[in-house]
């Protein structure tokens, strides 16, 4: 008995690593005659784990999906790359997801041999509690629209804009794409006949769902690229170049070429050129840099500065008083 069952785990890891193994192939494996794979092929189907088999030339078995989730066989990386997985999934920019992340989790950690617990353990981190991000979506939306993207339906929502203005749209679901902390759907506007990227942060989904359409091709022909250039175009509506009283190699661990670029300038000083959406969105990344500055340019940059210092002192002076 002990000697089947051994010889069971392997035949399912075998049928899991390949699409398809012919019955000689895997009495070849296991050493066994090809009567005793199919014997063993049908012991697994009453394990529930659905096996097809094909006739024929070219024929033979393949591990398909079933009504049911069977148990998986996963090597010691895969097992510690699902865990680790688990543990930092447990919270993030999907909600809904933390506690059946631990749930997960701790069942994964209890058949674990002690030599994968141990590494699993020494990946254990710390997590500081501040909640789901802003842009955190519901883990039930996501898994919706990333249906209509694969069976091809229409979706209708309302979307929320960054200056709060809401409309109706309607749209021909692509693709998901998540960047950073935010989830974007990538579809076809049919309103504005053309490509558009949304956050699904600021979505309602309507139901029901639309009618079936033919997928178009996107003009980029990757989803991951088409939101990458959204997102740069949307952080260079305003450039700023600013003095700050500090040395380059100060500044520069502080700086992500994707948003700034720096060079030198007289004495200890450089100069940052920023990108943003907004001249208010710039100054408060400039204050993060805690070293005095000048704005060279724009001139409403320096209006906002101004604006913001005569705040401070306002507050200030209020809280002195008090």
């Amino acid at each position: 008995m002990r000697e089947t069952s051994a010889r069971l785990l392997r035949l399912l890891s075998l049928l899991q690593m390949r699409r398809e193994w012919s019955g000689a192939d895997l009495a070849e494996r296991l050493d066994v005659t090809p009567r005793t794979v199919r014997r063993d092929v049908d012991k697994l189907r009453d394990l529930g784990y659905p096996v097809h088999a094909s006739v024929g030339v070219g024929g033979g078995y393949q591990l398909g999906a079933g009504a049911e989730m069977p148990p998986l066989l996963l090597d010691d990386e895969e097992a510690l790359a699902v865990a680790f997985g688990l543990q930092s999934g447990a919270t993030g920019s999907v909600e809904g997801l933390g506690d059946s992340s631990l749930r997960a989790l701790t069942k994964l950690r209890q058949v674990m041999p002690s030599r994968l617990r141990h590494r699993l353990d020494a990946l254990r981190i710390d997590v500081v509690p501040q909640g789901a991000p802003r842009s955190a979506v519901d883990a039930k939306v996501l898994s919706a629209i990333a249906s209509l993207c694969h069976v091809h339906e229409r979706l209708r929502f309302d979307y929320r804009t960054n200056d709060g203005t809401e409309s109706r749209r309607e749209v021909e679901p692509h693709r998901l794409v998540r960047a950073g902390a935010r989830w974007y759907l990538v579809a076809w506007d049919l309103t504005r006949e053309d490509w558009r990227s949304f956050r699904v942060d600021r979505m309602t989904p309507k139901t029901p769902s639309g009618p079936r359409f033919t997928p178009r091709e996107l003009p980029t022909g990757d989803a991951a690229a088409f939101v990458s250039s959204g997102i740069s175009r949307a952080l260079s509506q305003v450039t700023a170049r600013v003095l700050l009283d500090a040395p380059i190699e100060q500044i520069a661990p502080m700086v992500d070429e994707y948003w700034g670029a720096l060079e030198s300038a007289d004495g200890d000083r450089c100069v940052i050129e920023l990108r943003g959406e907004s001249a208010a969105g710039i100054a408060g990344w400039l204050t993060a840099f805690g070293v005095d500055f000048t704005v060279l340019d724009p001139p409403e940059l320096r209006e906002e500065c101004l604006q913001r210092a005569e705040h401070h002192a306002m507050l200030s002076e209020r809280y002195r008083r008090s």
